[in-house]
């Protein structure tokens, strides 16, 4: 859980919590994306307020990628995680998908298994099927799990595409590391500590609810 957090974010925007694990990122992520109860306090997407407009709010936020609670089934193939979406996402189409993988950069095979593709590919794969279906905003945790030093550009990079692909989704992601700066970034620092409670008031990200 997470706590004292009191933080906006503009449409467009780029959240990125981070910190170590057992911090609270993935809470919080899943929190803004109205996929977790609070136990107190609210947040403000858009213009929707939590917990009372919960199922807005989760028409409006895609989540790409917040283990375990939303993840790619490593066993499905490429293909097959992209049929899935089209019968799963509201508007989703092969060229929705497609126009999401020139996106981040990622050309999959189809015949691929999930589990047999790199970090960065995985990650980028997600990131795209939730981009396929044109959210306000968009969740992708655990960024930086498993990649090389030298991968770490490519996906911030990839994200910024994300947000500026017009009109782009404000991008509310969770990682270990320090992210680079960027135009329209809030960066929120997460130690690692016990908590049990949200803060009396939240604001979070405010974003364009339109499709």
């Amino acid at each position: 859980m997470f706590e004292g957090v009191d933080l906006e974010v503009p449409a467009g925007g780029l959240l990125v919590a981070h910190g170590p694990a057992g911090c609270g990122r993935t809470s919080l992520l899943l929190a803004l994306a109205g996929r977790m109860r609070l136990s107190g306090g609210a947040i403000r997407v858009g213009g929707y307020v939590l917990p009372a407009a919960g199922r807005r709010v989760r028409a409006t936020v895609a989540v790409a990628r917040a283990a375990p609670a939303v993840a790619l089934e490593g066993r499905l193939r490429v293909k097959e995680v992209m049929a899935e979406r089209r019968l799963t996402g509201a508007g989703v189409t092969e060229r929705r998908i497609r126009e999401a993988f020139e996106t981040v950069g990622i050309a999959p095979r189809g015949s691929d298994l999930v589990e047999d593709l790199g970090p960065l590919q995985a990650l980028l794969l997600a990131t795209a099927l939730a981009l396929a279906e044109r959210p306000g905003a968009l969740v992708v945790d655990d960024v930086d799990e498993g990649l090389p030093p030298d991968a770490h550009g490519s996906v911030w990079q990839a994200l910024d595409r994300v947000r500026n692909s017009g009109p782009g989704p404000t991008v509310l992601a969770g990682c270990v590391r320090t992210p680079p700066p960027a135009s329209g970034l809030v960066a929120l620092s997460l130690p690692r500590r016990s908590l049990d409670r949200l803060p009396a008031e939240t604001a979070a990200a405010r974003e364009d609810t339109a499709t």
